[in-house]
C-alpha cells in the first residue's frame, strides 16, 4: 500500500498490514467517568484504600474501559469507512493502572469481499501494550464491515 492518509476502505487494507496507534494515558477520571456511564462501582477500580488491599494493590481500570478506549485509539483509521462493528472478542492480561499509558498494536488477519455490501469483512487483531517495555496488558479481536472505494454512506455502501 502507498502511503496514504486515514481513513482506510477496504481495498487499503492487506492481510498482514501492521499499524501502531498514538499512545493515551489513563486516569481517574477515565475510570470514574466509566464507572457512571455503566453502573460498575466495583472497589476495585473506584475505592484506593480498598484496591490497596487487593493483589493489584491499587485501583485498576475496568477491561471494558481497556477495551473501549483500545478501540478509540484504532478508530481514526476506519472513521467513516466503517459499516458495522460486528464482533469483539478480548482478553485482560494484565492490570492497568492510573497513570499507564496505553497503545495499540494492530495487524490485519483475514479479509473477506461481501456479496451484499460494497466492501468486506476485515478481522484486526489489536494487542493493547503499555509504556514498561511494551507489555501487552490485552488482546483484543474485531470483525469490521468497512466499505470499498469510500465513505459508508447509504449510496456507498449498499450493492445497486
Amino acid at each position: 500500500m502507498s502511503l496514504k492518509l486515514p481513513p482506510y476502505t477496504f481495498d487499503d487494507f492487506q492481510v498482514g498490514m501492521k499499524m501502531r496507534s498514538q499512545g493515551l494515558t489513563v486516569t481517574e477520571t477515565h475510570i470514574i467517568q466509566f464507572a457512571g456511564l455503566t453502573g460498575d462501582y466495583n472497589p476495585l477500580h473506584v475505592d484506593d484504600v480498598f484496591a490497596k488491599e487487593t493483589i493489584f494493590e491499587g485501583r485498576v481500570a475496568h477491561g471494558l474501559l481497556v477495551q473501549a478506549l483500545a478501540v478509540g485509539l484504532f478508530a481514526p483509521l476506519v472513521a467513516g469507512t466503517t459499516i458495522a462493528l460486528l464482533e469483539v472478542n478480548s482478553k485482560f492480561l494484565k492490570p492497568v493502572k492510573i497513570g499507564d499509558t496505553i497503545y495499540v498494536e494492530s495487524e490485519v488477519v483475514d479479509k473477506k469481499p461481501s456479496n451484499k455490501y460494497n466492501g468486506g469483512v476485515i478481522t484486526f487483531k489489536h494487542e493493547v501494550k503499555n509504556q514498561r517495555g511494551g507489555e501487552t496488558v490485552a488482546t483484543i479481536e474485531t470483525k469490521l464491515l468497512i466499505a470499498r472505494g469510500g465513505l459508508a454512506t447509504k449510496k456507498n455502501a449498499l450493492k445497486m
